[in-house]
């Protein structure tokens, strides 16, 4: 799992993203006690589910792994000369 140059701040806008797509998909209300790591699960596990992520073997999904492949989604929707992707 190669690391991007800005993955955390990919991950921050990802997971606000995520957010947002879910609860405009109508899937979930998140609560503000929520933790990141329930929120980064389902986010995960919705966008496995609507086929817009391609999941990882069950061995392999962590916090880590799925915080990546969030920055990973998110990476790609950004236009080429974002600065996040410099």
């Amino acid at each position: 799992m190669k690391k991007l140059k800005h993955e955390a701040e990919l991950f921050k806008e990802a997971l606000q993203a995520g957010m947002k797509y879910g609860e405009e998909r109508g899937a979930v209300i998140f609560e503000a006690n929520d933790s990141v790591n329930d929120r980064v699960l389902y986010i995960y596990r919705l966008l496995v589910h609507d086929k817009k992520l391609q999941p990882l073997p069950e061995e392999q999904v962590s916090q880590k792994s799925m915080r990546h492949k969030l920055a990973m989604w998110y990476s790609k929707q950004l236009p080429k000369d974002h600065p996040l992707l410099k």
